[in-house]
């Protein structure tokens, strides 16, 4: 039985991936690092600052390494005053809401920007516990931000669902038990498949996570799933259906005029 999902926050919640590439690149270039999209995706998505810093840039001392990360992170601040989530998460918080879930959001971000990210988007109050890395003995690609998130929600990892956008994140979910759904907001649905999400999803209005969603819950998904996605797709069958009969008329007229 399903009792909680649990959130992933840049990437997942909000697309932040192309404001933290732009601070990432007007950084480094500070130390004459010119970095492209692939060298993002491969080297810096997902991971711990600390980690980026010591691999970019490992003449920096810890001290050094600090200071270079809280000027991006402010520059990342900067730049991202009007975020948006992806479409379709306002419908699953009232979804979840309906059904008494639990929500925890599980993040690498620093606490600044998570702090700052759910001040701009509105969602303070909006999950029962927020676990951070850095409250926690390691961050993600480790399962013990997951484990934490577990723990203090008092659930199994059987009575939940993580949704994450990285790798990184997919293998912490997975690793700590939990069933993962990737979102392709970031990469590719293959990759996010690769390393262990089960589905993967380009944002939170896909019909796939609503009839998994709704099968965890009820049997009778019609009862329950939101009513504009359902709509949608019943308008979607409508149409297939009427062109079917449309093709079946002028089939039966073009045979009576042989």
């Amino acid at each position: 039985m399903l009792a909680a999902i649990l959130f992933d926050l840049d990437g997942t919640i909000v697309n932040t991936d192309p404001i933290h590439y732009r601070a990432w690149q007007k950084t480094l270039l500070n130390y004459n690092i010119e970095i492209d999209e692939t060298f993002y995706k491969s080297r810096i998505s997902g991971r711990l600052n600390a980690e980026i810093v010591k691999d970019i840039l490992p003449q920096l001392s810890a001290v050094e390494g600090q200071k270079f990360a809280d000027e991006k992170e402010a520059l990342f601040r900067e730049l991202a005053p009007h975020l948006q989530p992806l479409s379709g998460f306002s419908e699953l918080l009232e979804w979840t809401d309906t059904h008494q879930l639990k929500r925890a959001l599980v993040t690498n971000a620093p606490r600044l920007n998570a702090e700052f990210m759910l001040e701009v988007l509105g969602i303070k109050e909006a999950f029962h516990i927020v676990v951070l890395a850095d409250d926690c003995i390691a961050g993600k690609p480790d399962p013990a931000p997951y484990q934490v998130a577990l723990n203090k929600l008092g659930i199994t990892a059987e009575e939940a669902i993580a949704l994450e956008d990285s790798p990184s994140g997919i293998r912490s979910a997975v690793s700590a038990d939990i069933r993962t759904i990737g979102i392709a907001s970031t990469h590719d649905p293959q990759i996010l498949q690769s390393v262990g999400a089960f589905m993967a999803i380009p944002d939170f209005t896909d019909l796939q996570l609503w009839t998994l969603l709704n099968s965890l819950i009820e049997p009778n998904l019609s009862a329950i799933a939101p009513l504009d996605l359902l709509q949608k797709s019943q308008n979607q069958e409508c149409h297939s259906e009427q062109n079917a009969v449309e093709r079946r008329i002028s089939l039966d007229v073009s045979l009576r005029s042989i």
